[in-house]
């Protein structure tokens, strides 16, 4: 693309400051009407943070914000809300019990000439923007019963119903399937038609060469380098990104002989749908759960860990039928890293440390006497193990990064001595670099003895992580894959047979 002479939106030498955390320094961007400018950095390199400063959710400390090349405050979101800022973040901001149409429209919705909420005018017009983006949804059906990616969707729609001359992406594609995929990336190039400027923060290397215009890296708060996507390449962005070159060599190694069968999941069904799974998964091997996005893999992994309730079948754990509960799943040596980790693996408001020590409480200190040094010494431990990149022990989950906080979900299973853990997309949302350190936590913890459940809508990660594979389709296991049989082919081939 050719850049015009005057950017739609500009931050200048923007600067922000956390108690302990110097989270932006100095940093610039420029928007372009009808630009796709992606934002690359890992975990804590100040992409959110900048997006916030840029949306009103966060005030500057210092810097300037120019809009079509004349000085601007943006002290709230009302404030980007007027300058045409709409925003996408990563954790959906949706109220569950209202309805699709009332979510896209909330706080500005039609009213008649009584005053009142034109509730027909708000369907029609929420259902003209579902349509933009290809979705057959019921503009009345209350946002809670929907999946992530559907939810995700609404928020897209939300974003495109305030007709915004800039538009904020965080990982927008996370949690959707191909077919949403390529229908988002259609209407994105329809509003670089229309003069839109998108800023676009992805972890996906395809995604940054397919739709970018521009690329900028941040590092550790700081601004590394603007680059035009095509004269990039992967491993410059990567190197620019982390400051070092990444071993990005990742590949199954050796794996110790498969042992007992810690999970044995014997044809069950749950309220939310699944019907007749079985699969077994034995000590030392990594085994995924594979299967298009909607095809019950979530549903599976919450009835194994009796978050949702079963209404046939059985679950055992070391020979030992489960009695339907997490307390009792725990208990047993079973740990579920959640797909949502804000809104299911945290303690938000919670310290560091109370999160890393909250489900291990009862195995460091059996005699339920508090010892804080014992507490502090285990903490300080799993932060080192992990590589959490946090200030101390005592700072607030919330205000780390959403990789950051992935780690500490993980590393609170840890505490707890889990023998089995279920990785509900444990790369979602995480920079490359921190990726490779995942896998290879996963890899450490099945020559340990213990077992890995993971859920993947990467296929590319199932067949390079995983020992065999199950997938599932239409809430029912659709079949079973050896390690010699996986790959991204045979997995989608599965997914999407006929019956």
């Amino acid at each position: 693309m050719t850049i015009p002479g005057t950017p739609l939106l500009e931050l200048r030498g923007i600067t922000k400051r956390f108690p302990g955390v110097l989270a932006l320094d100095q940093v610039s961007l420029s928007l372009y009407a009808g630009e796709v400018h992606m934002l690359m950095g890992e975990n804590g390199a100040g992409k959110s943070t900048l997006m916030k400063v840029l949306c009103g959710a966060y005030r500057a400390d210092a810097g300037e914000v120019f809009a079509d090349g004349k000085p601007v405050e943006v002290r709230t979101a009302a404030d980007a809300t007027a300058l045409g800022v709409a925003v996408i973040f990563q954790e959906y901001s949706l109220v569950p019990h209202l309805s699709i149409g009332q979510n896209i429209y909330l706080g500005r919705e039609p009213l008649n000439r009584f005053g009142l909420v034109d509730h027909g005018r708000l369907h029609r017009e929420a259902r003209t923007v579902l349509d933009r983006l290809g979705l057959a949804l019921d503009t009345r059906r209350e946002v809670h019963g929907l999946g992530v990616a559907q939810q995700q969707m609404v928020e897209i729609a939300k974003a495109l119903s305030q007709n915004a001359r800039v538009l904020v992406l965080d990982e927008p594609t996370a949690a959707l399937s191909d077919r949403e995929t390529a229908r988002l990336f259609e209407v994105i190039a329809e509003l670089k038609k229309q003069g839109v400027g998108m800023a676009y923060i992805s972890h996906r290397m395809e995604e940054v060469f397919r739709l970018g215009d521009r690329v900028t890296v941040l590092r550790d708060g700081k601004h590394v380098a603007t680059l035009l996507a095509h004269e990039a390449t992967p491993d410059d962005l990567v190197t620019l990104m982390v400051g070092r070159k990444v071993d990005m060599s990742y590949h199954r190694g050796e794996r110790p002989v498969p042992g007992e069968c810690l999970l044995d999941v014997q044809g069950i069904a749950s309220v939310n749908g699944i019907r007749d799974v079985s699969l077994k998964v034995y000590a030392g091997e990594i085994v995924g759960l594979s299967g298009l996005v909607g095809s019950g893999r979530t549903e599976v992994a919450r009835a194994i860990f009796g978050a949702d309730k079963l209404t046939s079948g059985r679950v055992s754990f070391c020979g030992q039928t489960l009695r339907g509960s997490p307390t009792h799943a725990r208990r047993l040596g079973m740990g579920l890293i959640p797909e949502s980790r804000k809104q299911q693996g945290l303690a938000l408001l919670r310290t560091v440390e109370g999160n890393l020590l909250l489900a291990g409480l009862a195995r460091l200190f059996p005699s339920r006497l508090y010892q804080p040094g014992k507490a502090h010494t285990e903490a300080r431990r799993r932060i080192a193990q992990l590589r959490i990149a946090t200030p101390g022990p005592g700072t607030p989950a919330q205000s780390l990064s959403g990789g950051n906080q992935q780690k500490i979900v993980i590393g609170k299973w840890l505490v707890a001595g889990t023998r089995l853990f279920i990785f509900d997309e444990p790369t979602r949302g995480i920079d490359v670099g921190a990726k490779e350190e995942i896998f290879r936590l996963i890899d450490n913890l099945v020559h340990q003895g213990c077992a890995v459940l993971m859920i993947s809508s990467e296929l590319g990660e199932v067949v390079r992580v995983c020992d065999r594979a199950y997938v599932m389709k239409d809430r029912a296991l659709a079949g079973e894959l050896a390690q010699s049989q996986l790959s991204e082919a045979n997995l989608l081939r599965m997914a999407m047979q006929h019956a």
